[in-house]
Order: structure tokens, then C-alpha cells, then sequence
């Protein structure tokens, strides 16, 4: 027991004088003389002895009432001695994510959280609340009323630590205040365990809201590839959580015209993948549907494609160059094919792919414009001659690099390993390849260069990149080298064609960083913008002179099919951003309280708990109820007691 006023405990001190009064008071009984002296006696004895006993119940039930009295203006309160003298700072972490959309015992869990904390937040309480995607710093429940009542589910989900942090930083760095950070979700597993840091300033609170049920059909994910017929179709993956369900309805959709539907069954905790076919070079702004009622979020997914641009490569030759021809076909590639005497540089300008193929001698007039054309995204592929200018080359190779050539040599050498990760070969082998016929080259130029894409026996570069120069070390002409006849041939220079250029793909997703090219040539003041129903936003972009290289991270922020427009609104094409399927997978962390936090089940539990912990209970109205009963004992005492 605590006292707000103790000082007035000193006139407990007082009750002494009472006390004193009746060890020392002074009155005697009188002797009175009777005839009837035994008699007389036994009567004085008897009244002397009920008279003390009256007399000290009597002292004894004013010394309570005094006692009482002094103690209630003291006035007593029970309560922790930590939060004595101190204030409350609440910090409170909100979970919008998707995965709060799933349905608890009374409805979905983030408006569940929500209307628990309007209910048991009082009217004069100060706190600081966030979101994913919003913050309020020492507000009111009447401030944030209708923001708590109008907030939407956000895709982009802190990371649990993260979110500690920030209301770590909410809190002010004074010691005399107690400091919690409440954190209110549904704790969905994440691939690392749980983990909180550990602090001694803070008290942490978790409220895990549980949904009563786990199962969620979800779209996984869509690819395009080809079937056994050669016919272009979307491949669609379905996931689904805790039990099995059959005859799933799923429909894709260009616009809003249908195009196919079909039903499907998802095994528990398992996928299913369905196919629908596409018509070749159509452009399509597309969506797959399913219906769901668990999680809505996940039930459809966007994709577009385009009509693809052709990819201008431009080569220059002093060597056959029919090998160039037959893999830069005319369905993809739009190929520009001279002698170095009869180039037209101003091709430069809107090329992708520049291929110098064996030339022996390279102008310096050549250089010079390869240089801002590398500059301004362009890729650049160097095949030497057999004989060629070793001088040349190395000016040539400097201006991308300090790893040129170092010296010609004649000797022969196979060419046995090959970078399966590099992006060249990406997807063209179904497994690590090592009994395979080996090409070989009769003369090669020696270098010390990294990033090495294929190697010879010593390992020493064959194929390497630079920047954006691809350089080979030999000379891959039939007399020098049976490169041309090998698989690896049709790969490697298709594939630098097709990198040369960042198309877009059929869907990105929102929250990660994406990069892709829009092939347009702006003025100097032009600038794309992504636009849709929800939102417009100018995204990060380069511009180049055939090219604008588009990057996107936390923006856009809604899923759907969004066109990219000039400054005059005209739609260049359209592109599709999709939410993280991670959402959807339904599973979640088991926790349990420990040293460093403590976990409830619901914000009521949790705010009727700090309220029992905070709670002062003033005891002065007790003692004045006690000093009532002693007083109407002792005037019981005074007619009653004989």
C-alpha cells in the first residue's frame, strides 16, 4: 500500500495522547459508609471491574476512528511500484497485408483488430499507431476514427523486425515513461524463424489473431511456353492450403471478353497447372480468374502481351557472314548486313545488336561511334579475324575494358567449359552438360579477362563480356574453328540478340525491382507514365536513343494492367504488375510468451490486462467507511455496555 499525502501520517503520532489520558487519569472512586459493609464491598468490585473493560473498548474504538480518519486524508492507493510517478507511451503496429483478409471467429481479422481497438482505446488516451502503409504519431481515438474505419489491405507487408524497429522509433528516449510496443497480426510464417531483439527499455505485446480456418485456392503463378503441337498457351498454377478441393472454376479473359473457362481439381497443400491456348501474335491484355471466398486478393491475375518489336542487329563483316543470316531471322530480327567500306553509321543509331565479325582492321572512325553507342544501351559483339590487327583491337577493346588481348598464338585448343548460370545460357540445358563433342580452334588471342562466358581446356577465355561487349578470343570461321557447326553456336549469338533488348514479360510483380525496355525514341522533355483506373505514377526511366529503359519497384501500387503513355497520352503498350503470391500461403507462426514479449489472442484480452497492470486502486474511501462502523461501534458501546 502507497500513499499520496504520507506526510499526514506524522498525526498518527496524536493517538498517544489519548492513550496517555487514560493510563493517567486522575478521578478515584469515593467510599461512601453502609451498615452492610460485605455487601457495599462486592458491589464496588463488581462496577470497578465492567467500568475498565468499557472504558478501554471505548478508547480502543476512538483510537481506530482517528487512526482511520488520519490514514484516508494520507489517502492510500494499491499499485505497481513501476508505473508509480511514470506515463504510458504506446506504440501500436496495425497489419494491413493481404493475408488479414481471412476470416476469424468474428469476421475478417484486420476489421476485427479494429473495431477492438475503438472500443477499448479511451477518449483521453494518447497514442502513436502504423501501418504498412501509414503512420499517425500521438493521436487520439477520436483523430484516427475514420482513418482506422476506411483503411484498405496493402500488398506491401514490413517485415516483422522492421516493423519493431519503427515503433522503437516512435517512442521518445525518456526514462521516466513506461514504454510498449503492441504489434497486432496474424504472424504469417516467413522463411526465417521468428525473432524479436532484445530490449529492456521497451515491454513488447504480440496479438496473434488467428482465422478459423487455413484454406485458401490461390493463382500461383503464369508462364507462356509452347505445347508438343508448337501452339503458344499460358500455363496457370494453382495452389491450394489444408484440404482438397474439386470443380474450382477458373476463367481467362481479354478485356472483358471471355476467352476460355474450364474447372479444375487442387489437391490439399498442393498445386494443379491447367492450360489455355493463345492465338499467335495477338496482342492481349489478359486476366485469370477463380473464385474464392476465403482470400480475394490472389483470385485473379493480370498478363499482357504485346505485339513483339523487331530487334535491330546490325553486322560488320570481312567474313561470310551466312551464319548471321540464318540465326537473325526476319520473324524476329530486323539485320542489317555490310562490309565495313559500305556501313552506314547513321544504322548505328537504331541499332540493339552491333556484331563485328572478323574484321581486321577496325577504323577509328568505327570506335568512336561504337563508344556512345554503348553509352546509350547498345550491345556490341566482337569476332576477331584470324590475323587481324592486334593494335586495332586492343584500342577497341580498351574503350570498354583494361582486359584486351595481349598476343596472337597458334596452337590448337578445345573448347570444353561452359558458364551455364551466365544469361546466355539461361534455360537451354536441361542439366549440367560434360560428354559433349567439343569445338576446337586451330589460332587464338591470349587474355586475362573475367567474366568469362565459355573457356578453353586451361581456362583461358573463349568467350567473355565486358560491359556490354561480348568478345571472343579466336576467330570463328570454318577454316579456324568448327564453332560454327557446334550446338553452342545458335544459343550464344540468338541469345545476345534477344538481351540486347529488355521486353517486357507477360506480368511483374509489385514490391520487387523490375526493369524492362519500351522501344520508343523520346524527345528531350518526353516521359513515360504508368497509367491505370486506381493510379498514375512516372516511373523510374532512362532514355536512350532507341530505347526507355523502365524501372519499377514499390510503385505501382495496385495490381491491373497499366498502359505506358507519352506526355500526350498516346498508350505506347501495356503492361501487368501483380501482387506477391506469398500471401496466399496460409501458414503461420506458433507463438507462445517468453522473456522478451507476450503474445495474447486478442486486443481486448490484451488492453484488459495493461488496464489491471495500470490500474491504481484508491483506498481512502475504505478507511472513512471504517472510521464510520468504529464510531458507530463505540456509541453502541457507550449505551449498550453496562
Amino acid at each position: 500500500m502507497q500513499f499520496k499525502h504520507p506526510e499526514f501520517l506524522y498525526a498518527l503520532f496524536a493517538l498517544i495522547i489519548p492513550i496517555l489520558v487514560h493510563l493517567f487519569q486522575l478521578r478515584r472512586f469515593q467510599k461512601v459508609d453502609f451498615t452492610n459493609v460485605q455487601f457495599l464491598k462486592a458491589v464496588t468490585i463488581q462496577t470497578r471491574k465492567s467500568s475498565q473493560i468499557k472504558k478501554w473498548l471505548t478508547l480502543l474504538t476512538r483510537l481506530l476512528v482517528l487512526a482511520a480518519i488520519i490514514i484516508a486524508f494520507a489517502q492510500p492507493f494499491l499499485a505497481l511500484e513501476e508505473i508509480v510517478g511514470k506515463k504510458s507511451e504506446t506504440v501500436i503496429y496495425l497489419d494491413n497485408s493481404f493475408s488479414m483478409q481471412a476470416k476469424g471467429s468474428k469476421g475478417p481479422l484486420l476489421k476485427r483488430a479494429v473495431q477492438e481497438i475503438l472500443s477499448d482505446l479511451s477518449e483521453e488516451e494518447t497514442i502513436s499507431l502504423f501501418t504498412n502503409t501509414e503512420t499517425f504519431i500521438d493521436v487520439s481515438k477520436k483523430d484516427i476514427l475514420n482513418d482506422l474505419l476506411q483503411l484498405e489491405y496493402s500488398s506491401n507487408q514490413l517485415s516483422y523486425t522492421a516493423a519493431y524497429h519503427k515503433g522503437k522509433q516512435l517512442l521518445s528516449s525518456s526514462s521516466e515513461t513506461i514504454k510498449r510496443v503492441i504489434m497486432i497480426s496474424d504472424f504469417q510464417q516467413k522463411e526465417n524463424a521468428f525473432s524479436l531483439p532484445k530490449n529492456s527499455n521497451s515491454k513488447i505485446h504480440l496479438v496473434q489473431l488467428k482465422p478459423v480456418t487455413r484454406q485458401n485456392i490461390a493463382i500461383d503463378s503464369l508462364y507462356l511456353q509452347r505445347n508438343a503441337n508448337n501452339e503458344l498457351i499460358i500455363n496457370t498454377v494453382l495452389s491450394n492450403t489444408e484440404v482438397s478441393s474439386e470443380d474450382i472454376s477458373i476463367a481467362i479473359y481479354d478485356n472483358d471478353k471471355l476467352i476460355a473457362k474450364t474447372a479444375i481439381t487442387v489437391p490439399k497443400n498442393g498445386t494443379s497447372q491447367t492450360e489455355f491456348r493463345l492465338d499467335e501474335n495477338t496482342k492481349i491484355n489478359g486476366r485469370v480468374t477463380i473464385e474464392d471466398p476465403a482470400i480475394t486478393f490472389d483470385n485473379t491475375r493480370y498478363f499482357t502481351i504485346n505485339t513483339p518489336e523487331k530487334i535491330k542487329v546490325v553486322a560488320i563483316n570481312e567474313a561470310n557472314d551466312n551464319f548471321i543470316k540464318n540465326i537473325f531471322t526476319p520473324d524476329e530480327f530486323s539485320l542489317s548486313s555490310s562490309s565495313v567500306n559500305e556501313l552506314n553509321y547513321n544504322d548505328l543509331n537504331n541499332a540493339n545488336l552491333v556484331i563485328i565479325n572478323e574484321v581486321k582492321q577496325i577504323p577509328i572512325s568505327l570506335i568512336n561511334a561504337l563508344r556512345p553507342f554503348a553509352n546509350q544501351g547498345g550491345t556490341i559483339c566482337f569476332i576477331p579475324a584470324t590475323d587481324g590487327d592486334l593494335i586495332s583491337y586492343q584500342q577497341f577493346i580498351t574503350g570498354y575494358s583494361t582486359q584486351g588481348f595481349i598476343k596472337g598464338k597458334k596452337l590448337e585448343k578445345k573448347i570444353t567449359t561452359i558458364n551455364f548460370s551466365h544469361p546466355l545460357y539461361r534455360g537451354v540445358f536441361d542439366k549440367s552438360v560434360t560428354n559433349f563433342q567439343y569445338p576446337k580452334v586451330n589460332n587464338y588471342y591470349t587474355s586475362t579477362a573475367s567474366g568469362t562466358i565459355l573457356s578453353f581446356e586451361d581456362n583461358a577465355p573463349f568467350l567473355y563480356k565486358t560491359n556490354s561487349l561480348y568478345v571472343f578470343t579466336a576467330a570463328i570461321n570454318n577454316e579456324n574453328s568448327n564453332f560454327k557447326n557446334s550446338p553452342l553456336i545458335v544459343p550464344t549469338l540468338y541469345n545476345m540478340g534477344k538481351l540486347s533488348v529488355q521486353h517486357t514479360d507477360i506480368s511483374y510483380t509489385i514490391g520487387q525491382t523490375n526493369s524492362y525496355d519500351v522501344p520508343i525514341s523520346l524527345g528531350q522533355d518526353g516521359i513515360l507514365s504508368l497509367v491505370s483506373d486506381h493510379e498514375k505514377i512516372i516511373p523510374l526511366q532512362q532514355s536512350f536513343s532507341t530505347k526507355v529503359r523502365i524501372t519499377t519497384d514499390e510503385v505501382p501500387t495496385k495490381s491491373g494492367i497499366y498502359s505506358l503513355q507519352n506526355k500526350d497520352n498516346n498508350t505506347i503498350q501495356h503492361v501487368s504488375y501483380n501482387y506477391n503470391s506469398l500471401e496466399s500461403d496460409l501458414q503461420y507462426y506458433n507463438l507462445n510468451t517468453t522473456k522478451e514479449y507476450q503474445v495474447s489472442d486478442s486486443v481486448t484480452e490484451l488492453f484488459d490486462q495493461i488496464k489491471e497492470e495500470t490500474s491504481v486502486n484508491e483506498l481512502w474511501k475504505w478507511f472513512i467507511i471504517f472510521a464510520l462502523m468504529f464510531l458507530l461501534i463505540e456509541i453502541l458501546l457507550l449505551k449498550y455496555l453496562k
